[in-house]
């Protein structure tokens, strides 16, 4: 995000001033500076290149490796600008150093969780009162897309509490319960999980949920378990989803960490986002408050407008996984050099890099459509389920393209592109798999449903 720019008196050291003295007679060199100094940074590197090309002895400056190709991210006001280059920083200075470590570990560097609270960026999407601010799914997908350049893990992080927990308390708490949990949430001093899906049900979950509740005077007891939830095993709470034994209707629970009954178990052997958490958890006979019960939940309807709302933000991690994949393949075709050449002088590598750029446009301008339709409130599950269904498939491809330009070194950590490549399964997985998204959109287009 930072121009770096030369030392004056060095680059005045090097002009030819008698050479300048006759072009300023041959063109108008005035105008040309006056116009110079209007550019923004993607037109001086434009502008670089094509002064770069040729010269006898000099070196070509060669373009950065960006993968926002059609400049889609200079439509953000300045505010989302700045949103994004907090996390564009942060990602850099704080994970990027790090984040191999931790992934080896199969752990998520918890000393992050302070340095994130300092970025105060859930205020930036939601109010105190559980209430989004009117450009909230795009200033969510840009924060996504930032960190996701860099790791995936981190952006999830985010994504299951700023998103799914925090979500499920706004669209399904009452007013009291906001302001017991929002405002600790956003200032991220409390962390939230989500808890739907089961060992037995992913995206059967809707009609099959095994996990029961039923009334006990004041309480409610739960039983059942829940699978592959994020934050789980250092949360402060999870928002659990149960189905009632008397009415068969689906409520939500805030269970916090340590209630009696309430067992998490780390999930272990991953090969996908490694640095995320994932517990299994277990209730027998847990036994929540009341009060602690979600009283606005409308059954199954607000847990899938809290899928809908947060399924866009997915749809966001697929498009950064994939740019930064693309970013670290051109910058290593760029510099790696076989048979006396960089591969990127190589027609097939370029060939990747440009169906690689090619996905990466087309799915970025997809979400940031996506997004506005959101932020109008013009968005339904069919719009969510196909950026959901082509940006996952997209990413897998690019990320497939970017360990290949890496060769061997495509699948050692250092070299970055191997957590891409290992993470974009995740994505293809979860916030429903491909098929059913795909299922869904065929409904929304047919108006026939395929579904058994």
């Amino acid at each position: 995000m930072e121009r770096n720019t030369p030392d004056l008196n060095e680059l005045m050291a090097r002009i030819d001033l008698g050479k300048l003295g006759a072009l300023a007679g041959k063109v108008d060199l005035a105008g040309i500076l006056n116009a110079a100094s209007n550019m923004n940074d993607k037109q001086l590197k434009q502008l670089s290149r094509a002064l770069g090309v040729g010269g006898s002895g000099r070196q070509r400056v060669l373009p950065a490796a960006d993968g926002d190709y059609y400049d889609y991210l200079d439509t953000l006001t300045d505010t989302q600008v700045e949103v994004a280059g907090r996390v564009h920083d942060f990602m850099r200075a704080e994970v990027l150093p790090i984040m191999n470590e931790y992934w080896s570990r199969d752990e998520f560097p918890r000393d992050l969780i302070g340095k994130m609270r300092d970025l105060d960026l859930l205020r930036s999407i939601w109010n105190d009162d559980g209430t989004r601010k009117p450009d909230a799914t795009l200033i969510e997908g840009v924060v996504i897309l930032e960190a996701c350049r860099v790791d995936v893990s981190t952006a999830v992080f985010f994504g299951v509490h700023g998103g799914l927990a925090t979500a499920s308390i706004a669209l399904g708490g009452d007013e009291e319960q906001k302001k017991r949990w929002l405002p600790d949430m956003l200032d991220m001093r409390k962390i939230g999980a989500f808890g739907l899906t089961e060992p037995e049900g992913g995206s059967q979950v809707s009609e099959g949920m095994r996990t029961t509740c039923r009334r006990d005077g004041d309480a409610w007891v739960i039983n059942g378990e829940k699978k592959w939830i994020g934050n789980s095993t250092f949360s402060d709470f999870t928002v659990i989803w149960a189905r009632d034994e008397d009415t068969s209707e689906v409520r939500g629970f805030v269970v916090e960490a340590g209630t009696p009954g309430y067992e998490v178990e780390k999930i272990q052997g991953k090969i996908a986002l490694r640095m995320v958490e994932n517990g299994h958890i277990t209730l027998k006979d847990c036994r929540v408050a009341d009060a602690n019960r979600l009283q606005a939940v409308q059954g199954w309807e607000t847990v899938s407008q809290v899928l809908k709302l947060t399924r866009a933000g997915v749809a966001w991690q697929g498009v950064g996984c994939a740019m930064g994949a693309y970013e670290l393949a051109l910058a290593y075709a760029q510099t790696r050099k076989q048979f006396g050449k960089r591969i990127g002088e190589f027609q097939l590598i370029q060939n990747h890099l440009t169906h690689m750029l090619a996905d990466v446009t087309g799915m970025l301008g997809m979400v940031m459509r996506l997004s506005h339709l959101a932020d109008e409130g013009r968005m339904d599950d069919a719009h969510a389920a196909l950026a959901k269904v082509h940006t996952a498939a997209r990413c897998r491809e690019v990320v497939a393209r970017a360990r290949e330009v890496f060769g061997g070194n495509g699948i050692l950590l250092e070299h970055g592109v191997a957590k891409h490549f290992c993470d974009t399964e995740a994505i293809y997985s979860y916030e429903g798999t491909n098929e059913i998204n795909t299922l869904v959109v065929g409904r929304a287009i047919t108006g026939l449903s395929a579904f058994v």
